[in-house]
């Protein structure tokens, strides 16, 4: 199997790998430089305005605890990205294979998930789930 190179791939899918090397390259610079340098973070209205957690609450945390290769601090920050990630990928697969039901059922059940996730993090049982930091 070779390796395909950048300059035979057809203009459509250069084009697309030049904009995801280039989202990733600006989400990268804005993880570890603009806000280690600055400290404004994305802050989350809905926290905000109902002291409620919502699902994507501590993402951007989990997100620089990956880069810094702390899989434990960012579970513990949102456990929700490391469940739909798996699920993002066989949604995607099916959907590139039109297996139309597998895919459409991908999609309730992170949606589901996504609620679940949402209603119990702020419930006292459920406290865990919030976004913490471990001492």
């Amino acid at each position: 199997m070779s390796i395909i190179s950048y300059k035979k791939l057809n203009p459509k899918k250069r084009a697309l790998l030049l904009r995801g090397a280039l989202l990733a390259a600006t989400g990268l610079l804005y993880l570890k430089v603009w806000l280690p340098l600055t400290h404004i973070y994305i802050p989350c209205i809905f926290h905000e305005l109902t002291g409620w957690y919502c699902p994507g609450c501590g993402i951007t945390r989990a997100a620089l605890s990956l880069l810094n290769l702390d899989v434990v601090q960012a579970f513990r920050y949102n456990a929700l990205v490391f469940l739909l990630i798996p699920l993002y990928a066989i949604y995607w697969i099916a959907k590139k294979k039109q297996a139309k039901t597998l895919s459409n059922g991908m999609m309730v059940l992170m949606l589901i998930l996504t609620l679940a996730f949402g209603l119990m993090r702020n419930m006292p049982m459920f406290d865990f789930l919030a976004p913490t930091e471990l001492l």
